[in-house]
């Protein structure tokens, strides 16, 4: 009969989370960055879509319940701090489809939870929507 010596195995999960620990440090916290990034891209073309809309329609300063196209632009990102910076709204033509049309563009810095290396800490998030006017119907 063969009497097999079980070797001795006590430390060894220990030794295991202990290395691959920082790994997967590294990629809950990368995944955490890509989740709040792609937010943030999402509210700040929402709100950039937003003040174009207001702007395009020439009743909106009327109904709405915003004054300018910085507060209609805003209203989609009211649990962004800091908020984001609304550029002037551009009013233009264009040649191609023969219409007016207005450019709203907001901008927004975000910042990484944790300083990767290689990785930009600071990422400017800017979206530009142009949105035909609508046309003016006499009463």
């Amino acid at each position: 009969m063969v009497c097999r010596v079980r070797e001795d195995r006590r430390g060894v999960a220990a030794v295991e989370l202990a290395v691959l620990l920082p790994l997967l440090m590294f990629l809950f916290l990368i995944t955490v960055d890509w989740a709040r990034i792609v937010y943030y891209t999402l509210t700040v073309n929402s709100c950039a879509r937003n003040g174009a809309m207001w702007a395009s329609e020439s009743y909106s300063s009327i109904l709405s319940p915003y004054l300018t196209i910085s507060q209609a632009a805003l209203a989609d990102a009211p649990n962004l701090i800091p908020p984001p910076t609304v550029d002037a709204p551009v009013f233009g033509y264009d040649a191609t489809t023969s219409r007016d049309y207005v450019q709203c563009t907001v901008r927004y810095n975000f910042k990484t939870v944790a300083n990767y290396p290689g990785i930009p800490n600071n990422t400017p998030i800017v979206r530009t929507v142009r949105m035909h006017l609508a046309p003016r119907v006499p009463n």
